[in-house]
């Protein structure tokens, strides 16, 4: 049985494209998952924010997300989703990454799928994106999914770190693998291991950053490789590998999964995110950002089994008007 059984899917219903419903669309019909396609609906000028909310301005809302939901109902009705279980909803809340994980929570969806696109630089250091933030938040797995991605996927790829550095828990590598292998079995794709490791002047070089591992100044670069490759042994001991599918790399993260996915024509690939303290996520996302930004294929980001999100199930923006409708 599919570890993934609710999906929700994230729907902009003035695009023109939608990348990410139709990704969902497939993945859901493949797994036999129930799909919603939702959107999150917000206006401050009809807020009450700064206004007395008056009934005019209800209604106002309550007609905004209706209109929502008839513009979701068209668009997907015209695409192929014979046979499947599909809904429509819609909500109004603010901050729209706080309102998609508010109807995470709802829903109790096991997967998340978002499309994504290309942030400039000094957006990306000025402004807090939703993007980003889902990836912080969203207690079940997110699916970012990139315009370019063919589908189905051919090529899989999960990213693990089987020596739990970063105060990794060693319960996120399981998760990462468990997703990308029922992904990599129900669309028949070739999946690969890939594990990416500092070397030791790399290492030196980065003590400095606060989250960093720092090996002793006097150790071998063939210590520290034998190292992983026996974490790496270990955490696929019951799932051995074809040696050819595992790749253990040294070097910078962002630049050794790029190489892979170039060079083995990945189509997916499955990483992992770990909750830290505020310093610590801005540390950790550079990384991510790099990943997410140079990449050109879609990404899917895992949490430990134990994660729980800070996002409070009914936010101070949030008005309950939810309508929901099935195909």
């Amino acid at each position: 049985m599919s570890r993934i059984s609710k999906i929700l899917v994230v729907a902009d219903p003035t695009a023109t494209e939608q990348p990410a419903v139709s990704r969902a669309l497939d993945i859901a019909r493949i797994l036999g998952a129930r799909l919603e396609v939702f959107a999150c609906v917000y206006d401050q000028y009809i807020s009450g924010e700064h206004f007395f909310d008056s009934r005019g301005l209800e209604k106002s809302r309550a007609s905004m997300v209706r209109h929502t939901i008839a513009a979701l109902q068209k668009m997907v009705a015209s695409l192929n989703s014979e046979g499947l279980d599909v809904s429509y909803a819609a909500r109004w809340d603010s901050p729209l990454d706080e309102g998609i994980v508010r109807q995470v929570l709802h829903t109790q969806a096991d997967m998340l799928i978002k499309d994504t696109h290309h942030h400039p630089p000094l957006k990306r250091s000025l402004f807090s994106n939703t993007d980003w933030n889902l990836i912080r938040t969203c207690p079940c797995p997110v699916l970012l999914v990139k315009p370019s991605t063919s589908y189905p996927y051919a090529h899989i790829a999960a990213a693990v770190d089987p020596t739990h550095e970063h105060d990794k828990p060693a319960a996120l590598d399981n998760a990462i693998i468990a997703v990308a292998e029922e992904l990599a079995r129900e669309t028949g794709a070739e999946f690969h291991i890939a594990h990416t490791f500092l070397p030791v002047s790399a290492a030196v070089c980065a003590s400095a950053v606060p989250g960093a591992v720092i090996y002793p100044i006097d150790i071998s670069e063939e210590v520290i490789e034998q190292g992983h490759r026996e974490a790496l042994t270990n955490l696929l001991a019951q799932s051995p590998r074809p040696p050819d599918h595992v790749h253990m790399v040294a070097g910078r993260t962002s630049d050794v999964l790029q190489d892979l996915v170039a060079e083995k024509d990945i189509d997916l690939l499955v990483m992992g995110a770990v909750a830290r303290n505020r310093l610590k996520r801005i540390f950790l996302g550079s990384t991510a950002e790099r990943v997410l930004e140079h990449l050109s294929c879609d990404v899917l980001v895992v949490k430990s089994p134990e994660f729980e999100t800070p996002v409070q199930r009914e936010g101070a923006q949030e008005e309950l008007i939810e309508v929901t409708a099935a195909h």
